[in-house]
């Protein structure tokens, strides 16, 4: 993370965890010849529309009040999604049983690309029972991404 996108998420953060939700992740840069700064937000009952609203209201009034960022850009609030990822250790507690697909900086067995269930985290370690069975437990800083994998039928059963 950039010194400027740290210096963001600590103005943004706290606004939006006061309105009860969670940055889950943020994204700034150069799209199509213009700067982007991409925030995604969520809760326990989910975003919606309005949510979304709402944040980019507050979030545009703390950024033109602060003015951190040099150059004219574009803000963008939304939901992660139904894979969303998985950044923090708080996220792979949580997330404990579901589906997830993960990418790791150094090779396991000569593979880079994990997918299975998540089992948790546990002393720095995320925890994950592969589909082949195996179980892995891999240093949360060797986590290049991590998602959730979006499965119909696990949805239908929750």
């Amino acid at each position: 993370m950039s010194k400027l996108t740290e210096l963001i998420q600590g103005l943004v953060e706290p606004v939006l965890t006061g309105m009860g939700y969670e940055l889950v992740d943020l994204q700034y840069g150069r799209e199509g010849g213009r700067y982007i700064l991409r925030l995604f937000i969520d809760r326990p009952e989910g975003i919606g529309l309005d949510d979304c609203e709402k944040a980019s209201r507050a979030v545009g009034d703390i950024l033109d009040q602060e003015d951190p960022i040099p150059n004219s850009y574009y803000l963008e609030v939304s939901s992660p999604g139904l894979e969303r990822p998985l950044k923090k250790e708080a996220d792979f507690q949580r997330f404990a049983g579901r589906k997830v697909r993960m990418r790791i900086f150094a090779p396991i067995d000569g593979r880079r690309h994990f997918q299975g269930q998540l089992l948790g985290y546990q002393e720095g370690q995320v925890q994950v029972q592969l589909d082949d069975g195996r179980r892995l437990a891999i240093p949360l800083d060797q986590v290049a991404t991590a998602r959730l994998v979006f499965d119909l039928a696990e949805d239908e059963e929750a």
